[in-house]
């Protein structure tokens, strides 16, 4: 794989208090940036920055993932979190905003990562709940790519 890569993460929430109705007009949410690849001891690390609309500044996310079917998302910045996906796992980490603190729980129920010379693929199905109150079922698709030079 190449340093330089393009990240492709895309994002979809159910949200669990509505209906079937409510649902449908839920939008996956895609970006699609250019990002830094590395592999140190065994683990894909994947670097990027994010720019938040409408406030200074920006997020650095880390992306760690391990064959061992663990994805991490790291972001400092303007927001700060340690997410952890590990499947049947359920992680809870801290999630700090502009606009204060929450409590995230993410209870991971499958995870799939491939791993191929210039392709990383990680699919992740996870329920998400804030200060212990059920939230959303969610999906994360996650492709890193090499550049061609």
């Amino acid at each position: 794989m190449t340093k330089d890569v393009l990240l492709s993460i895309s994002g979809l929430h159910y949200d669990m208090t509505g209906t079937i109705e409510d649902n449908e007009d839920n939008e996956p949410i895609e970006v699609i940036t250019p990002a830094t690849y590395y592999l140190k001891n065994g683990k894909h690390y994947v670097v990027y920055d994010e720019v938040v609309e409408g406030m200074p500044g920006t997020i650095k996310n880390k992306v760690r993932i391990t064959e061992d079917q663990k994805l991490e998302i790291m972001k400092s910045g303007v927001s700060n979190a340690h997410m952890v996906f590990e499947k049947d796992k359920i992680n809870m980490t801290q999630y700090e905003t502009p606009y204060g603190e929450l409590m995230l729980g993410v209870h991971t129920k499958d995870m799939k990562v491939i791993v191929t010379e210039n392709l990383i693929e990680v699919r992740v199905n996870y329920a998400l709940d804030i200060n212990s109150e059920p939230v959303a079922d969610c999906n994360i698709s996650m492709n890193i790519k090499a550049l061609e030079h």
